[in-house]
């Protein structure tokens, strides 16, 4: 046998041999596969994505909004008639197992008007192996008087047919759009990247050209509603400007870093 006719005879024996194997595993290894390319896709509207919890950490540390245990950030929120609340967002050492089977990070919130509860929520976050944070779920409380009169908004992936979705993407790029939840009638924002050049002066410092991220953020339900979101790099959210639909402005005041 000829050297040429070894060689391709050798390449003949290992493509067989690699086909054998992909369809040997094929049947038992097609739902894994399918759940691994799902968690780095990036939800749209009302898609179901059959996700891998074992693809997801709750260690987030995408640049745009690290949520590390003990980070809290405090924001000053107006709206059109002057009136002021404060936001609380801590990132706690909780965790919560999921319905759609992925462990979540807990981050609490908390609006206060005059030092009064106005809203509490547990929000649930986790980021998978490409980089995305994704949002999981919510509990919510309003109060009035200091009673809960409403928990309107609560969600929880993978009860009722609620999706989870993508609050800040692995690696954005203008132009890129995404669900961040999805609850039909009751929970399905969206957004969409605008910029990643941008700069913004809020009360706790001013982040230079560059350093910032501009998203466009959507609610169907709502469509009145538009309001625009910027994200500096290393610390998250800074700055929420509402321009239809009400014209509310949040800011960040202080934020401290957690360990």
């Amino acid at each position: 046998m000829s050297a040429k006719t070894q060689i391709t005879t050798g390449v003949a024996i290992v493509i067989a041999a690699v086909a054998v194997a992909t369809a040997g595993g094929q049947s038992g290894a097609g739902t894994g596969a399918e759940a691994a390319a799902a968690t780095c896709r990036i939800p749209q509207g009302s898609e179901r994505l059959r996700l891998d919890p074992a693809n997801f950490t709750t260690r987030i540390d995408n640049p745009y909004w690290p949520l590390r245990p003990g980070s809290r950030w405090v924001y000053r929120e107006t709206d059109p008639a002057g009136t002021k609340q404060k936001v609380v967002v801590t990132v706690t050492s909780k965790t919560k197992k999921i319905a759609n089977g992925i462990t979540a990070r807990v981050v609490h919130d908390v609006v206060t008007e005059g030092g009064k509860p106005v809203e509490a929520t547990d929000d649930w976050y986790a980021r998978d192996r490409c980089g995305n944070i994704w949002y999981l779920g919510e509990a919510t409380k309003e109060f009035e008087s200091g009673k809960v009169v409403s928990t309107e908004g609560s969600f929880e992936a993978g009860v009722d047919g609620a999706q989870p979705g993508i609050v800040m993407p692995a690696k954005p790029r203008a132009g890129m759009r995404y669900r961040q939840e999805y609850y039909v009638g009751h929970a399905e924002d969206r957004a969409e990247v605008l910029s990643l050049k941008e700069q913004v002066e809020v009360p706790v410092g001013f982040f230079g050209k560059g350093k910032v991220l501009m998203t466009r953020d959507l609610n169907p339900l709502k469509p009145r509603i538009l309001e625009y979101k910027f994200y500096a790099r290393g610390i998250g959210p800074v700055l929420a400007v509402g321009v239809s639909g009400g014209s509310d402005r949040e800011e960040l005041v202080s934020y401290s870093k957690g360990r």
